[in-house]
């Protein structure tokens, strides 16, 4: 056997050790591969389960709701209403009578924020929710008696202050929008919106007039409704306000003081939350307003949904505040968060109508709420008066 043929006897064995050897690293190579995707599938399975087991976000849980409501709104199908878990209630709260259901949440949502953005005294003041028929007020308005003691002196029995019991009664509010049922057969047509918009306008019209001029029969008591007396003999119970001295119309000499006298006649407590309360037309008449070194009182907002400010204090517009006039109180200032207090249910109610108007269908939409003066203490007025 010559070298050549001995050589590569000698090799064969070594070829076939390494190509053995390179099976098996790549047989563990690939277990190896393997093993790490079995444990990203089961981390991966462990994260779906949790997935699947967390609670749903609102917008995911209100999906259905929104989806049955629609049905509802556009053909009237209660099918999907009652799988939605959205509840029918009685309009009339003394009978058992079925009136109509709950919108959901978002709805509602959108429709409270609607009527908050709009003119009207709710922007400012303290707004509650509440299960029943009326909310209750205790304030404490004279505050507790104190006394400076010694370090080894008995304490003596201090006077305690009257407690007042304000109780705010809910009164049902409700508005009709319709629609045509061509609009509603239309997919592309937002029910939602369109209903929400609807009823957000005509309960902040109802709202607005309600909180400033209503009697307190069947409506919210309006600020306005309340006594007012002059400020140096203001007591509880009644608001106090400042005379301009001018039957109908600002002082002759400095108008300005006349604003300025207002601010000040509010307790310091009140007025690092203070605001001013007027209509359109009062806000122009003061727009044009400048001190006695000719510098405007008014300052316009430079923030995208801030109001404008009248001597640093925001201005809210509120159309139902009367006109500047003989007698008139036309301007309130105060912290209207301590002084007015709106209660309402946090459920609306709404009702398909689609027989009493044909071709149009109506909506029967219906909520409670109440308003009423909470701190006598907190709000001042300007009447435009000799005294």
């Amino acid at each position: 056997m010559d070298d050549a043929t001995r050589t590569g006897a000698a090799e064969a064995p070594d070829a076939k050790e390494a190509l053995r050897r390179f099976v098996t690293d790549f047989k563990t190579f690939q277990e190896r591969i393997e093993t790490k995707m079995k444990i990203q599938e089961d981390r991966l399975g462990m994260l779906d389960r949790r997935a699947g087991a967390r609670p749903a976000l609102a917008g995911e849980s209100r999906a259905p709701e929104r989806k049955a409501l629609a049905a509802y709104l556009r053909d009237g199908d209660e099918t999907g209403l009652r799988a939605a878990a959205l509840e029918r209630k009685a309009l009339v709260g003394t009978a058992g009578t079925e009136g109509g259901y709950l919108v959901d949440t978002q709805t509602a949502g959108d429709i409270a924020a609607l009527r908050k953005g709009a003119s009207s005294l709710r922007a400012i003041a303290n707004v509650v929710s509440v299960e029943g028929g009326a909310y209750e007020v205790l304030v404490d308005h004279a505050g507790l008696e104190t006394a400076w003691v010694s370090e080894a002196a008995a304490m003596g029995e201090t006077g305690t202050s009257p407690i007042e019991r304000i109780t705010i009664p809910l009164h049902e509010l409700a508005a009709m929008p319709k629609v045509s049922q061509r609009l509603l057969d239309d997919s592309a047509f937002d029910i939602e919106g369109w209903l929400a918009a609807s009823i957000a306008e005509t309960f902040g019209r109802a709202e607005a007039a309600a909180f400033i001029l209503g009697d307190g029969v069947e409506k919210p008591t309006g600020l306005l409704r309340y006594d007012a007396v002059a400020d140096a003999d203001w007591a509880w119970g009644a608001l106090g306000y400042v005379a301009t001295g001018v039957e109908g119309g600002f002082s002759v000499s400095d108008p300005s003081n006349d604003v300025v006298d207002l601010v000040y006649s509010l307790g310091a407590r009140y007025r690092a939350n203070g605001a001013f309360l007027m209509n359109s037309k009062t806000a122009g008449t003061l727009r044009k307003m400048k001190d006695a070194d000719g510098r405007f009182l008014w300052h316009e907002s430079l923030s995208c949904g801030e109001p404008s400010r009248l001597l640093g204090y925001p201005v809210i517009t509120c159309e139902a505040m009367p006109d500047i006039g003989p007698g008139a109180t036309a301007i309130a200032f105060g912290d209207f968060r301590a002084g007015y207090t709106i209660a309402e249910r946090p459920d609306l109610r709404i009702l398909r109508d689609p027989f009493s108007a044909k071709p149009h269908v109506q909506f029967y939409a219906s909520a409670r709420v109440g308003g009423a003066v909470t701190d006598f203490a907190a709000i001042k007025l300007l009447r435009f008066a000799a005294a």
